[in-house]
């Protein structure tokens, strides 16, 4: 403002003095012209400077207060991701310390953070092993853990349950053998399988092992190891039998495919041959070749008896059975057949009549006995659904007597297709007995304290291989061939014998196994085996 008052001033200066001049002779206009233009060329040099300095000035303040904005906001990042950092590993320290105080680790890890994962595509027995885990977990911490299937995403945490396509699956395939199976688990989750219903097995053992007390820091190796199934003494019988089922019909699976129509588990094995122990048996009647009621009652009561009669001797006495000898020491039983319940086996075991066409004293002598036990007839489909829901409920049942129980069941068409020599009926009916082993021998896994017998009244069909290797029957009726006996549980050894035994010292056997000692036909040379 100061610099604009002395242009002015000047200016009124030199317009006096061009006055003075034009009447006493100064200088002209144009030399105040000039004057004037010089002199404001001059002050707006000098304000153009001024202003480039103001400029450059603010310039400077504003690069001053944009580094010292953009050094604060590096130093509040810095400061964010300092108590980020610290929070994370805050969050980190904290599940450390939740995971080491928890009454419940399995590898180091809480077992609330896991979840069981099982394949669709594999047999029932998967997810039933998995359903057994989760309970067993729930039972001992009151945790129920999640079940999904394998085709889920993984989760931080798993329990695998048989074969999945999870890694930690395809690095535990074991060479394991029959009723062996393998666990395996890393830093993250823990795996198990067991071939068809012995994966049932496996879920006993990671129960009953790891899974145990009111706490527990339990730790699974991170290689495999192959384990056996747990076995108490038995309290629970199972007595499997195939009718007309020789040792060659047992190896059909060698010789056939396996019909797409009939429900299996994908198996290559008949299962009995799966079991420690197998014997030979002899199933002479005192008829001489036996037919269904004299091997049934053979069977069911330890003596030897003619053909047509059903749970009596030669001289027309009743004999006792296992069915009753059970029931008088206080266990639960039943009988199941897939025929009809009055037929040949299953009367055998439940009733006493002098001919098996006497359905009418059969039904009679049954009526006597169905207070204590259950009489069952089995669907003949092989669809299997309503056969695998019947053998369940009969089971359960069953389980809840703490005496434990005797079971017998019969499948009845392998002798039926092989008197008219269709060997594919036949190995359907084989397979469905399969699924029926396999069912019972789950059970056995889950309740270590049963015993299981399979076996055959006679054979049927004189089956065996051709000059061609193929298997073909040469009779259409029941033959002196022996058949065999698969056993497995704690005791079942005894059944495990180089030389052929008789039939009717596999009852006599049993009872002795109950303190019975007196069982069946005491005259004869065979007795129970030891």
């Amino acid at each position: 403002m100061k610099k604009s008052l002395s242009l002015i001033l000047v200016i009124l200066i030199s317009l006096i003095s061009c006055a003075s001049c034009n009447t006493g002779g100064g200088p002209d206009i144009e030399s105040s012209s000039e004057t004037v233009k010089n002199l404001s060329e001059s002050e707006s040099i000098q304000v153009t400077e001024e202003s480039s300095r103001s400029t450059e000035e603010q310039t400077t303040e504003e690069q001053t207060t944009e580094e010292q904005t953009t050094e604060e906001q590096t130093t509040e990042e810095q400061t964010t991701e300092v108590q980020v950092t610290e929070e994370q590993l805050t969050e980190e320290q904290t599940t450390e310390e939740e995971d080491t105080e928890s009454k419940y680790l399995l590898n180091g890890v809480d077992i609330s953070k896991y979840t069981i994962i099982y394949s669709e595509s594999q047999p029932d027995y998967n997810f039933n092993a998995a359903k057994y885990i989760r309970s067993g977990i729930a039972a001992i911490t009151g945790i129920k853990l999640d079940i999904e299937t394998d085709s889920h995403k993984p989760f931080p945490h798993e329990i695998i349950v048989g074969e999945t396509r999870r890694e930690l699956s395809r690095s535990l395939n074991a060479d394991t053998d029959n009723f062996e199976f393998a666990l395996l688990a890393n830093e993250t989750s823990v795996a198990m399988e067991g071939d068809y219903f012995v994966i049932a097995a496996a879920a006993y053992y990671f129960i009953d092992t790891y899974i145990t007390g009111d706490e527990f820091d339990s730790t699974i190796p991170d290689r495999v190891t192959i384990n056996t199934p747990i076995q108490e003494k038995p309290n629970n019988f199972i007595f499997l039998i195939g009718d007309g089922m020789g040792m060659n019909h047992t190896q059909m699976f060698d010789y056939l495919s396996v019909p797409t129509d009939v429900k299996n588990d994908g198996e290559d094995i008949f299962y009995g041959h799966m079991f420690p122990y197998l014997s030979q048996v002899r199933t002479k009647s005192l008829s001489g070749v036996t037919d269904s009621a004299a091997g049934g009652t053979a069977l069911a009561t330890g003596y030897k008896t003619i053909n047509g009669y059903v749970g009596k001797d030669q001289n027309q006495n009743d004999l006792m059975s296992l069915t009753e000898l059970a029931n008088s020491l206080g266990k639960s039983t039943a009988v199941m057949s897939t025929e009809g319940i009055t037929g040949a086996t299953p009367a055998a075991f439940s009733a006493h009549a002098l001919s098996r066409a006497d359905i009418d004293a059969i039904k009679e002598s049954q009526a006597l006995i169905s207070e204590k036990t259950i009489l069952l007839s089995l669907s003949n489909s092989y669809d299997n659904k309503k056969n695998t829901l019947s053998i369940s409920n009969v089971l359960y049942e069953l389980n809840s007597n703490e005496n434990g129980f005797f079971l017998m069941y019969e499948e009845a068409y392998i002798d039926k297709h092989s008197h008219s020599n269709d060997l594919e009926s036949a190995f359907k009916a084989l397979i469905r007995f399969n699924r029926a082993i396999g069912q019972f021998m789950e059970f056995a896994f889950y309740h270590p304290d049963t015993l299981v017998i399979i076996t055959a009244d006679h054979e049927t069909g004189d089956l065996r291989p051709d000059n061609h290797g193929e298997l073909v029957y040469n009779y259409q009726s029941h033959t002196y061939s022996p058949v065999y006996l698969f056993s497995y549980g704690i005791g079942a050894e005894v059944f495990n014998q180089t030389s052929i035994i008789d039939n009717i010292q596999i009852p006599k056997t049993i009872a002795k196994m109950w303190g019975v000692n007196d069982f069946g036909d005491t005259k004869s040379s065979y007795g129970a085996l030891n």
